[in-house]
């Protein structure tokens, strides 16, 4: 397949100035590799339902209720792997990673629905900004394989269709929580010795530093990431990129 079509949606994504000129190019690229059903997401929350962060996509008829009734976003392997993806993943891929995972055969038993609605494999592609994970686009569909060169392609053609819908939209400032995230070299050091999940003692003897003085950073943390406790704080780390 040639890599033309590629090229030219990046190209023209970067004149178009409605959504309905955008996602015209997109479905046209989409055409010419034969993938039927796509998705460009904002990454959400865990308490979020991800298809109401949909920015735009095209699934089989009764999928999303589907999707959503049994609750797949809990144990969805793409899901769960884009979270420490750092670039393009196959869902089969993300589905074998989990393998020893209690929640395996859920997982086996959702690939298996998806693929009799004509979601038979696809393609995650993470998108990154300076805060960390923002979105995605997943598409799929029968028979889907690409190259190399064109999974390299389809990341930026990916990349571009994300951002060109935020700014149309108008909401390129509001996919990230906004934080105080200027941090000192020891709160970096503080943030991820509680990503490792340190208690304050270890921390205090590890860095020479009194307990009190450990707690001090951490609240100081704390209020900067606008986190409820410890665990929160370390999941927005994680989401922010400030911590791997």
């Amino acid at each position: 397949m040639s890599v033309n079509h590629l090229l030219q949606f990046m190209i023209a994504s970067q004149s178009c100035r409605t959504r309905e000129e955008l996602l015209l190019e997109f479905d046209n690229l989409l055409e010419a590799y034969g993938i039927a059903y796509f998705g460009i997401v904002r990454t959400p929350k865990p308490d979020q339902n991800p298809l109401s962060l949909v920015l735009a996509g095209r699934w089989p008829d009764k999928w999303p209720q589907i999707y959503v009734t049994k609750k797949f976003v809990l144990i969805d392997p793409s899901i769960r792997y884009l979270a420490q993806a750092q670039k393009p993943f196959r869902w089969s891929e993300a589905l074998e990673v989990y393998r020893d995972d209690p929640h395996f055969k859920r997982m086996q038993r959702m690939m298996s629905e998806a693929h009799r609605m004509g979601l038979e494999d696809g393609y995650v592609f993470p998108v990154h900004g300076r805060g960390g994970l923002l979105g995605n686009l997943t598409m799929g569909g029968p028979n889907l394989e690409l190259s190399p060169l064109e999974v390299v392609l389809f990341d930026s053609a990916a990349k571009c269709a994300f951002w060109a819908l935020c700014d149309i939209a108008g909401m390129p400032g509001q996919i990230l929580p906004k934080v105080d995230a200027r941090l000192t070299r020891r709160e970096l050091e503080i943030l991820t010795y509680l990503g490792e999940g340190m208690t304050s003692n270890e921390m205090s003897r590890l860095l020479d530093i009194s307990n009190h003085t450990v707690d001090w950073y951490v609240n100081e943390l704390q209020s900067k990431l606008n986190a409820k406790n410890r665990q929160h704080m370390v999941a927005l780390a994680l989401r922010l990129g400030l911590i791997t």
